[in-house]
């Protein structure tokens, strides 16, 4: 008895004992031989469960000979609160097996432990088992099945449910509202709110906040901000979780107006000091391109927020103010404000998508140097920034962790390592990647046909596209521009017109701006451009500057004078401060000895005080990305490059390659011309990375402008000379340079 006393003073009261404490009085349980004290057990596992120790908890289980259902219905209401679902389950089923029939006050738990797993099949057989043992009358496990197939989408059995209860309670009714609502079924969501109010129950602010998040959530937007304001009318007063709800639909629709009059009602009501409000006012702001308004938000704040200091990185990024992002975040970890994977995140984000590429790499490092791990969403958001500056080796690194992480098999993660690596040059890799998925979506398959669009490997990018019809994945209009892209690369103008014609024929995509620029690249290149022109004039809407752009520079290619002006003077309208139109059509001038007209367009450039974009290319050695500028001599190594350029170019010269001074379209002497282009910068890339590697590895570089000709040439003659493969990719597309030839064929 003094055992039993001594161990029973141990555990209370055990809501206020620690793990620590706990484990000693177990200790005496066992050796009191107390396991049949069914109270004191009950105690013990309490405490094991809340603790998160379930394997403990299995110990003490198999230590007792007969259970009971208190034992068990503590470990499943501990394990429930704390979501740990598995485990719920785990002990239900142990509770079956030992023969004890579980309750009305237990089956709510393992039904929503159902829920929390998405396991269909185990939510119907315990509803089953709900019916069969009678505990189905009781309202708590009634109202339990009803969120159940609410969760699953299964809104017909969620209402059955419903219309069987007794006395449904405006719980089970607005749940049953709200999930019409997630599943864009406006009409449902109506007819329930009518036959609640018959039945004598009431919407109250949960019911109306539940049906605004649902249909913001399926992207209602115009009936979140409709069903808002009849909540208002009716007479309840919206309070955090209904602005929350409905500032995200406001800001998808641009409603800017709206958007204001929700932030006088948030400054009238008091509502500005929570955060999810800033943080949700701050997201609708970016959405609507008031980047004042939402600084403005943000300075006004009292007390720094990790998720408000988030939600304004994302605004700013959203608004292409990535330098404002960049010294917010710095002064974040100034502030020593706890940033998380999602601050992180953002920032990489905002870098990557704003032409940042290196400030996203450097990121990711010193995210991680804070002991900041990357998650599935942080992986898909840094490896554009691999794929864009041709930082092979990184994206390779971010694969390696994501394998040791176990999330390549995430389809975003996945998607993303198909177009880094394809924008790296290594379409074998990003095949690998693709066919390595479990699941495939409309973003995977999208990702590996841009990737041989782009290499201009039109065979495999056919095939692609009829394999995921084949598989029954309806291609969307960012198929169809791959696809096009992929004929237009290769001249392929039957094949190109007869996917374009297919679009509306047999999918019903209407064919946006990038499909009809596609077709004019396409007719443009084989030289088909009075057909490219006529094509323009037959859009259902006014050409953009990609339409116009594309045959400006098929007209620079086919030194076509007439549609070249007609093109650069709408481009001249649309654009008038991209100087790469005026560089195009002073190129057309020069190609045909206008030097007047060459000036003309020079002093234009001047009087707006346009410069010419200067080439830059960048590659990578040894993990580190060098950028190399065309007739820069700042370079460490520039004369070590200047020296090896010359080298080849007498090896050339001995080959029987000439320089093709036709490239050079400036009024100078032949021998100027020649000096000239030993400046493109594609050129000091690759000799900076001869200079720089083994003999025989692979170079790769990115450049911001289109190749030329002369370049072109010297990288065939390079692959053969210097016995290497040499991936190129402009602005149009890779070019994949190995013994002498190119993978466009001259097709470029």
């Amino acid at each position: 008895m003094a055992a039993r006393r001594r161990a029973v003073f141990a555990l209370r009261p055990c809501n206020f004992f620690t793990l620590e404490e706990a484990r000693p009085a177990h200790a005496r349980i066992i050796v009191s031989d107390l396991h049949g004290d069914s109270r004191l057990v009950t105690k013990l596992l309490s405490i094991y469960a809340s603790s998160s120790k379930f394997e403990e908890c299995g110990l003490v289980l198999d230590s007792v000979a007969a259970p009971t259902l208190f034992s068990f219905s503590a470990l499943i209401h501990a394990s429930s609160k704390l979501r740990c679902f598995d485990w719920v389950l785990r002990f239900f089923s142990r509770m079956l097996d030992s023969g004890i029939v579980p309750d009305a006050h237990v089956l709510p738990s393992v039904v929503k432990a159902c829920a929390g797993i998405s396991s269909s099949g185990l939510g119907k057989q315990v509803h089953g088992f709900a019916v069969a043992s009678g505990s189905w009358w009781d309202t708590f496990v009634q109202s339990s099945l009803v969120h159940l197939y609410i969760n699953y989408g299964e809104m017909g059995n969620a209402r059955k449910v419903l219309g069987l209860m007794s006395e449904p309670d405006v719980v089970s009714w607005s749940a049953l509202a709200g999930g019409y609502a997630r599943n864009g079924c406006a009409d449902e969501v109506e007819k329930v709110m009518e036959e609640m109010q018959k039945s004598g129950v009431q919407p109250n602010l949960v019911t109306w906040n539940g049906i605004v998040a649902g249909f913001n959530q399926y992207g209602l937007y115009p009936e979140a901000m409709i069903m808002l304001q009849r909540m208002h009318s009716v007479g309840f007063r919206p309070d955090g979780s209904s602005i929350c709800s409905v500032l995200p639909a406001i800001g998808s629709l641009e409603k800017l107006e709206m958007g204001r009059q929700v932030h006088s009602y948030v400054t009238k009501e008091a509502l500005g000091c929570d955060p999810c409000v800033i943080s949700a006012l701050i997201d609708m702001y970016g959405k609507c391109a008031c980047s004042l308004d939402m600084s403005k938000v943000f300075d006004e704040m009292d007390q720094t927020d990790v998720g408000v200091c988030n939600a304004y990185v994302a605004g700013l990024a959203r608004n292409g103010l990535a330098e404002d992002a960049l010294t917010i975040f710095q002064k974040m970890k100034e502030e020593k404000v706890e940033l998380n994977v999602i601050s992180w995140t953002s920032m990489i984000a905002c870098c990557s998508q704003n032409g940042k590429d290196v400030e996203a790499l450097d990121l990711v490092r010193e995210m991680q140097n804070h002991g900041v791990a990357p998650n599935a969403v942080t992986i898909p958001c840094m490896l554009p920034a691999c794929g864009n500056i041709a930082a092979l080796m990184h994206g390779k690194a971010a694969h390696c962790f994501s394998l040791r992480r176990g999330i390549t098999n995430d389809v975003y993660v996945g998607s993303a390592l198909i177009d880094m690596y394809a924008k790296c040059g290594k379409i074998k890799d990003s095949r690998l990647c693709f066919d390595g998925l479990p699941q495939k979506n409309l973003v995977s398959w999208n990702a590996i046909l841009g990737g041989y669009a782009m290499h201009g490997k039109c065979k495999e990018a056919l095939e692609i596209f009829n394999s995921m019809q084949k598989n029954r994945q309806k291609p969307d209009h960012i198929s169809f521009t791959c696809i096009l892209s992929a004929c237009s690369q290769n001249g392929l103008t039957k094949e190109g017109w007869d996917y374009f014609n297919s679009m509306i024929g047999e999918h019903g995509i209407e064919a946006r701006m990038e499909h009809y620029a596609c077709m004019v690249s396409l007719l443009g290149r084989v030289g088909k451009l009075q057909e490219a022109y006529s094509l323009i004039q037959r859009m259902p809407y006014k050409p953009d500057g990609c339409i116009w752009g594309a045959l400006l520079s098929s007209s620079r290619t086919y030194n076509n004078l007439n549609l070249g002006e007609i093109a650069a003077n709408e481009l001249f309208e649309l654009e008038p401060n991209n100087p790469g139109n005026y560089v195009l059509l002073s190129n057309i001038y020069a190609s045909k000895g206008l030097w007047n007209e060459v000036n003309k367009v020079r002093n234009t450039m001047a009087s707006l005080g346009l410069r010419k974009n200067p080439g830059c290319s960048w590659i990578e050695i040894k993990n580190t990305v060098h950028m190399l500028l065309a007739g820069d001599t700042s370079h460490p190594q520039m004369s070590e490059i200047i020296k090896k350029l010359n080298d080849l170019g007498m090896e050339m010269k001995k080959a029987g390659y000439l320089p093709i001074t036709k490239f050079v379209l400036q009024d100078v002497e032949e021998q100027d011309k020649e000096q000239m282009l030993c400046g493109h910068s594609e050129k000091l890339a690759v000799v900076f990375g001869l200079l720089n590697t083994t003999q025989g590895s692979a170079l790769r570089v990115i450049k911001n402008l289109r190749i030329c000709g002369d370049c072109h040439m010297f990288m065939k003659f390079i692959s053969k000379y210097e016995g290497r493969e040499i991936f190129v990719r402009d602005t149009n597309r890779f070019h994949h340079f190995e013994n002498g030839a190119c993978s466009c064929e001259d097709h470029w």
